[in-house]
């Protein structure tokens, strides 16, 4: 079984040496490239004011977090749920480098130093993407764009919304579903022993049939043969198949 968790955090700026603070996690929990629904979302008071920048990005005040708890108090909980799961990050140095501040302020307290990628797997989705599409935007917005998936009408960011949002683009740049459903499978056709798609198009079935190789015959190779000595010589023998007769 793998278990992967979809990442994302909101923070009041973008410097940790500022003394800047995590605001909200979002996690949306992946099994085998499927979502369970066992998702995590926790809004956490910062005991600081929030940059003017981060506030129009993300669109939480201060007078929304009054009453909820600080860091600490959701800790366990937290690492807990996150504990020997693959984290899925877009811009993973970012968010990793909030939580590690967030433990060591923790750890100055209960003299226990934990980091998350410690106990915690990291693939970088910006790193990934950047492989794939050198050259090109690739926030998360322009992967959606790319991968055709519909996030309209988001106009703020939040931790939960982007991991969810996350989830349908790591799914897409590495592949999609694995696996399908019974409902989702196309026709079968038993006493042909081929499968439709509804569309009149017909595909072996891999499960139960066999290939047929088709093997050339003696004057078909004779003939190949003759080509390629024809193209050789008119190339000045300069013509390379990396094919041998023998």
């Amino acid at each position: 079984m793998s278990r992967q968790i979809l990442l994302d955090t909101e923070t009041t700026g973008i410097e940790t040496k500022e003394g800047h603070r995590i605001i909200e996690i979002g996690c949306v929990e992946m099994i085998d490239r499927k979502m369970t629904g066992n998702d995590y979302q926790q809004y956490i008071q910062p005991n600081r004011v929030i940059d003017a920048g981060a506030l129009g990005i993300h669109g939480i005040t201060p007078e929304f977090l009054a009453d909820k708890p600080l860091f600490e108090a959701i800790a366990p909980d937290f690492i807990r749920y996150v504990s020997g799961a693959e984290l899925i990050i877009h811009n993973a140095p970012f968010d990793i480098g909030f939580l590690n501040y967030e433990m060591s302020l923790l750890s100055q307290r209960t003299g226990h130093q934990t980091k998350i990628d410690d106990i915690c797997a990291v693939i970088d989705t910006l790193v990934l993407a950047r492989g794939l599409h050198p050259g090109q935007r690739n926030s998360l917005n322009a992967l959606c764009k790319r991968y055709d998936i519909k996030n309209e009408g988001r106009e703020l960011h939040g931790a939960l919304l982007d991991s969810q949002i996350l989830g349908d683009v790591y799914l897409a740049m590495t592949g999609g579903q694995v696996a399908l459903s019974l409902m989702s499978l196309p026709n079968i056709d038993q006493e042909e022993n081929k499968v439709t798609d509804g569309e009149g198009i017909q595909r072996l079935n891999k499960a139960s049939s066999a290939f047929k190789v088709i093997k050339a015959k003696g004057n078909e190779l004779k003939a190949h043969h003759e080509r390629i000595n024809e193209i050789e010589k008119l190339s000045g023998n300069n013509f390379s198949t990396g094919y041998s007769q023998s």
